[in-house]
């Protein structure tokens, strides 16, 4: 009889949970080894700056599946351990305490981790950041109504803690180094109306402001910005966003450029070595670019994908960026991916808060922001996955239905 295979993945998040979920619902019957540095299983992070931040979800219900499934389906999981060593050349793992793992398949879904603030005082207690269950569980305490919280950075993770910091009723100030908020993702022109959203909702939002220096004694009291602006708080978190976590990869000779370099296939440079998730640069063929994709529709999907390619199926990843964030009373969702623009074309009432936004290049659909408007998201990714040309002026109009406008495939 054949040898039983050893497919062994570096990651327990949410893409290498659904890779080793995906391994055994494909057929896979060799043996899976699930390595996880947190303590926790695999589980879904969007709840911790809302849902789970605020208590209005139960600690069971992050996790993608009971403690039980995992010995069900014959995965082993190595909790709370780290992988120190990849050995490429003789299909190896190495993990803390000396322990060598054989594979004849590998998967690296080390996602990434937290860029630090690096000014004086960062060592201060009080000074916070939010990537897993227990850092969520390290600020939920400090969440109580008319305590004063300073937030730095005004991405998506910021943004969503000062939104749900505000709904319980504390003092918020966000700095944000840049013009707007969420500009990188958004544009300036969407991040100017998300600034006037979080205004509206009582943040005191300070952009152009970068961190001079945090001051207290012994715990954080202050946040000084490089303006000289001194803004009193009661504790920090900052969310200036993450790196992707490729030291493994690189020290064992991958290709790393802005994470771990994979096809389209998530194959790294090296042989039966694959990558999937917030660490994986990838090439997409439909975008025909390369992208590194930091939501969770991507960890969860591309982890799939991995796993039908670690067992040969040949299967392209094409599936079109999306995400979104819930802020206050509204719901923001992005499909596509653009990193420049000719236009953009708004569609509904921006004052109402329920409108679209059209990223136009070259007369073609690259992406789309929708804001309480999530039924213009699946005529738009289709749209952005037929490439066709599109007028911006029908994009405008509301008495055309989207969706007339995606070409008839025959």
């Amino acid at each position: 009889m054949p040898n039983r295979q050893t497919f062994v993945i570096v990651g327990a998040n949410l893409a290498g949970g659904r890779a080793a979920q995906a391994l055994r619902k494909e057929g896979f019957d060799g043996r899976v080894v699930l390595i996880g540095a947190e303590p926790d299983p695999p589980y879904e992070r969007p709840p911790l700056s809302k849902e789970y931040l605020r208590g209005d979800m139960p600690r069971e219900k992050l996790f993608i599946a009971p403690d039980d499934a995992y010995g069900e389906q014959e995965i082993e999981l190595r909790l709370g351990v780290r992988a120190t060593r990849i050995d490429p050349r003789d299909h190896a793992v190495e993990l803390e305490g000396g322990e060598r793992l054989g594979y004849d398949k590998l998967l690296l879904a080390t996602g990434g981790r937290p860029r630090r603030v690096d000014a004086p005082g960062s060592e201060l207690a009080g000074i916070l950041e939010l990537r897993t269950i227990a850092d969520c569980e390290r600020i939920a305490p400090e969440l109580r109504p008319g305590r004063r919280l300073a937030v730095i950075g005004a991405g998506f993770i910021g943004a969503e803690v000062a939104a749900t910091a505000r709904g319980i009723g504390l003092q918020v100030d966000v700095l944000e180094m840049a013009p707007v908020p969420l500009g990188r993702a958004l544009g300036e022109e969407l991040g100017r109306i998300y600034a006037e959203i979080h205004r509206d909702h009582g943040v005191q939002l300070h952009t152009g402001e970068a961190i001079e220096r945090f001051e207290g004694s012994g715990r954080v009291e202050r946040v000084v910005s490089t303006s000289g602006r001194a803004i009193d708080c009661d504790f920090v978190v900052v969310g200036v966003g993450i790196a992707p976590a490729t030291e493994l990869a690189e020290s064992a000779g991958l290709v790393v450029d802005n994470g771990i370099v994979v096809n389209e296939h998530c194959e790294t440079s090296a042989r039966d070595i694959y990558a999937a998730g917030d660490v994986a640069n990838y090439y997409h063929p439909v975008l025909d670019t390369r992208l590194r994709v930091e939501h969770w529709s991507n960890a969860q999907n591309q982890g799939v994908a991995a796993a039908k390619n670690m067992l040969g199926l040949r299967e392209a990843y094409v599936d079109i960026p999306w995400f979104w964030s819930d802020q206050y009373d509204l719901n923001l969702q992005y499909v596509g991916h653009a990193t420049r623009w000719d236009e953009i074309v708004l569609r509904g009432d921006v004052a109402a808060r329920s409108f679209t936004a059209f990223y136009i290049e070259a007369g073609r659909l690259r992406a789309a922001l929708t804001v309480n408007r999530h039924r213009d998201i699946r005529p738009s990714r289709e749209l952005i996955r037929s490439g066709a040309p599109v007028a911006s002026d029908k994009l405008r109009n509301e008495e055309l239905e989207l969706k007339s406008l995606v070409p008839q495939t025959a």
